[in-house]
Order: C-alpha cells, then structure tokens, then sequence
C-alpha cells in the first residue's frame, strides 16, 4: 500500500458517480437478505472507493469494496452512501477488495478466485499475491493453475457452491486414478456428502468426456470447440442424411417383402388339410396373433 492511503475520509457519495470496475456475479438470495438487513436496520459499514479523475472537477469514484452494498442501496432508492474514500492506485484497491473478502467469515470462494485472477492479470506473481494476500504460495499457486488451465467447469462448481475450492484444486493437479481418490478423501472428511458428491462425480466425468471449458454450442469427443458450419458442410450433412433415409427405406421394402412371402406362405399351408392334421398332432395348431391376423387378412382379399 502506499502511504497516502493512511488517509483516509468518510463522506456521503451520490450513487450514481461510483463505478464498479470489477463487477461480481452475485448469489440472488445473499442480495436479497443484503437489501432486507439494510432496509431495516440501515447500513452498518461503509463501503470503500477511490477517486478515479483526480484532474477534473466532477468528482467520480471506482468502488474498491461493498458491491453488495452498493447495489443495495441502488435497488432500495437511495441517491447517496456513505463511503470511506481512500487515495489508492487499482492495483493496491484490487489488493484491498481481495483482503476484505479474505477478513470475512464466510467469504465467497469464487470472489477470492476472481481476485487473485485479476492481480495475476496485473502481473503479479504467486509470491507477490501470497505475501500481499497472506495466503500459503503453494495455495495462490494452486488457484493459478485452476484460472490458467481453464477449468471451468471446476470454477462454475466451485461457484455454485457444489465442489469446496480445495477439492476443486486437487481434481485439476490429479490424474484420474487422483481424481477418485480426491472424491474419496473428500467424502471422507465430510466436504461431500449425498447430492453434492452425485453432482461432483458428474462433474467429473463430463470433465473427463467433454473437456475443462463449458461451451453453448456443440464440442468433439476430445472437448474441443467443432468448427462452425458452412454452407457446404450443410449439403453434406443433408446429403448423407437423404442416403441413410433412402437406404432405411429400402431396408423397410426388403422386410415388407419378406412379411408378405412368409404370410402368403402360412396362409397356403394353413388350407392344406393335411398339413393342418399334423400341426395339431404336434400341438403347434395355434400361430402369432400378429400373424394369425395378417393370415386372415391375405384370406379376406
């Protein structure tokens, strides 16, 4: 941090001239119970900004911590917020945001993804965020690898709150024989337990067949993203879909022949007297209904 960031004031800051530069996807019903605590017993923390134009005369801000509160206070009506402002580059506000979320009791483990990704963006180190953060390097590292391999769908797991951030790091540093093992140990310690392990095998396995990322459009057996579909590859893909209608068809023909062979067939055997005599003496005078009917339909025309 710097040294002018030891000074700092707490004013009312109009809403409307904060910006949030890094914006958080946030849980609706944590929000909700945000906006209901501060309609009721009002706001019990300030939020943190920065001065972002220094050199203009229209004051703006950038929020350094307390979206939540922020957006609560938008979504309740209000036009100001009190608000601790402070002197900071981005760098040491992103560093403030990541230590607050750190300093809460039950912080949000994606957030504290999303930090230490933007810092590492900014070109800090494992050991510069470790030191800053007061995280263990070998965990800032382990984080590192998750947002630098792109494992999404680890990270949309850990953001919904079905797979621990742990848990999470270990299933992407494993190889699969590690990765049973991981759920094992998990289950174990009681970090999975029921729904949650169901969904973390899932996981796995579709890891496993489709690849780390999580794509809208369809993807190859090896999880990479297929090419998109030209005009060309269109005509083919109808074309070979006309051949194996035709083929289907022909196929449907060949059978109808042979149904209608095997019917007239019974049918021919079944007005031989003789014939009939010995089905009975060997208890085999009955046929397949299905046939039966189509025996007396042949009969009929």
């Amino acid at each position: 941090m710097t040294k002018s960031s030891e000074t700092i004031s707490v004013s009312m800051i109009p809403v409307n001239l904060i910006a949030v530069r890094n914006p958080r996807i946030r849980n609706k019903k944590v929000f909700r119970q945000i906006v209901e605590s501060i309609s009721k017993v009002g706001l019990k923390k300030p939020i943190t900004v920065r001065r972002s134009n220094l050199e203009k005369e229209d004051p703006a801000y950038d929020l350094v911590c307390g979206q939540g509160r922020l957006e609560a206070f938008s979504a309740l009506g209000e036009m100001e917020i009190p608000a601790i402002v402070v002197d900071v580059s981005i760098e040491d506000s992103l560093i403030m945001s990541l230590v607050e979320n750190l300093a809460r009791r039950r912080h949000q483990p994606l957030e504290l993804l999303h930090d230490i990704g933007e810092l590492k963006r900014r070109g800090y180190s494992d050991k510069e965020i470790a030191v800053k953060t007061g995280l263990s390097y070998a965990y800032v590292r382990s984080i590192g690898h998750l947002l630098d391999d792109g494992e999404e769908r680890l990270l949309q797991a850990v953001e919904t709150g079905n797979l621990p951030v742990n848990v999470a790091i270990e299933i992407a540093e494993a190889d699969e024989e590690g990765v049973q093992e991981a759920l094992a140990h998990a289950y174990q310690e009681g970090h999975l337990r029921g729904k949650k392990l169901f969904l973390a095998k899932r996981l796995v396995e579709q890891r496993r067949r489709r690849g780390k990322l999580l794509r809208s459009g369809p993807t190859g057996p090896t999880g990479q993203r297929r090419q998109r579909i030209s005009s060309e590859t269109l005509v083919r893909a109808y074309e070979k879909e006309v051949s194996r209608q035709k083929l289907m068809i022909k196929k449907a023909e060949i059978t109808q022949s042979r149904l209608l062979f095997v019917v007239e067939a019974m049918r021919t055997l079944a007005s031989d007297t003789n014939f009939v005599t010995l089905l009975r003496a060997e208890n085999l005078s009955t046929m397949p209904r299905p046939l039966a009917d189509l025996v007396a339909a042949r009969e009929i025309q």
